[in-house]
């Protein structure tokens, strides 16, 4: 017992100790607290860094961003390159991310990097350019595949430029890159806009020898090419096999349906249309009886626009201003 009290005076006594443990008591207060973890930056401002790394012209901060921001889950979005725009600074700049875009960090990080900037370059309508990049990634070989594509067929099947998009088709499959559903879904979305049977049916044509089968995109660019052909009947055909084959129908389907009714006259097919679908999804209720609705007071349908509004009403279902105050009307 004596050893352990000497022992123990010893270190009371020491002047090693700090004197708060060699005192008496001992001290509660943490004199030295942990600091809490910082802040994880968002999306946004991961995106609003880069802006300002691109338009200073410091591109090494820029791929020090790339990097970090997928290490951190913040993945990159349609506003990361807005900082690369149709002015002066255009073509030094996109040098400039060809330099450092290599340099990011290997797989993911690097292959998003280049389709984020290739979607954006298809937006300023610099498809050429967009196409430079994916030569840059089949050269460093980092992995090049369908939906690096999809900007640039978007691009140009929305301005009708089919034959340039059947080249950057041969491209894809000089480089062994695929061609998907949605890659054809462009094609066939352009041609059914045109009310281009014929050519949509080869597309179709050329899906199905492939071994593809459709998506909801596919259907629903079916309808659209039935609607502006003026087949309502074929439109709600196809309309009905998308059910029975248990797809999604998207809110556009529906919408390009109610258009063709309202444009042919067939007011009270349309109101019959949307009764048949309500209570099954009350986003789908307030778009296809909103539309409808709208469009029959443009035409002064105001019976069956009235009728409309009436059930949206009883369901609950938001109404725009002006048809709420047209419905308002009505009623007194």
């Amino acid at each position: 017992m004596s050893i352990i009290r000497r022992c123990l005076k010893e270190a009371t006594n020491s002047r090693f100790l700090p004197q708060s443990i060699s005192g008496r008591s001992f001290s509660t207060v943490n004199t030295n607290p942990i600091a809490p973890p910082p802040r994880r930056r968002t999306t946004t401002e991961f995106d609003n860094l880069i802006y300002e790394a691109g338009n200073s012209g410091d591109f090494e901060a820029v791929r020090r961003l790339l990097n970090t921001r997928v290490v951190n889950a913040c993945f990159n979005t349609t506003a990361t390159f807005k900082f690369l725009t149709n002015t002066a600074s255009y073509a030094s700049s996109l040098e400039d991310l060809r330099r450092v875009l290599p340099q990011t960090d290997a797989g993911y990080t690097r292959k998003h990097a280049y389709e984020t900037l290739i979607a954006r370059l298809c937006k300023l309508g610099r498809v050429d350019d967009a196409l430079v990049l994916i030569n840059d990634m089949a050269v460093g070989r980092f992995g090049l595949s369908s939906c690096t594509f999809h900007p640039i067929l978007n691009a140009l099947t929305k301005k009708s430029k089919i034959e340039e998009a059947w080249r950057v088709v041969e491209v894809m499959r000089s480089h062994a890159v695929p061609m998907d559903v949605t890659a054809y879904n462009y094609f066939l979305t352009s041609h059914c806009y045109d009310g281009d049977v014929a050519e949509a049916s080869e597309v179709l044509r050329k899906m199905e020898g492939e071994g593809m089968e459709g998506d909801t995109r596919t259907y629903d660019a079916l309808v659209l090419g039935a609607c502006k052909s003026g087949k309502v009947e074929a439109a709600m055909v196809i309309l009905r096999r998308m059910e029975e084959e248990g797809l999604p129908v998207l809110y556009s389907t529906h919408a390009h349906v109610i258009g063709e009714m309202v444009e042919c006259g067939y007011y009270a097919q349309g109101v019959e249309f949307v009764m048949t679908y309500a209570g099954k999804d009350q986003r789908l209720d307030e778009e296809s009886m909103g539309s409808l609705a709208s469009k029959l007071v443009k035409r002064k349908r105001f019976k069956e626009a009235k009728l409309v509004l009436k059930e949206m009403s009883v369901r609950g279902l938001r109404m725009g201003t002006a048809l709420r105050e047209f419905y308002e009307k009505q009623c007194d």
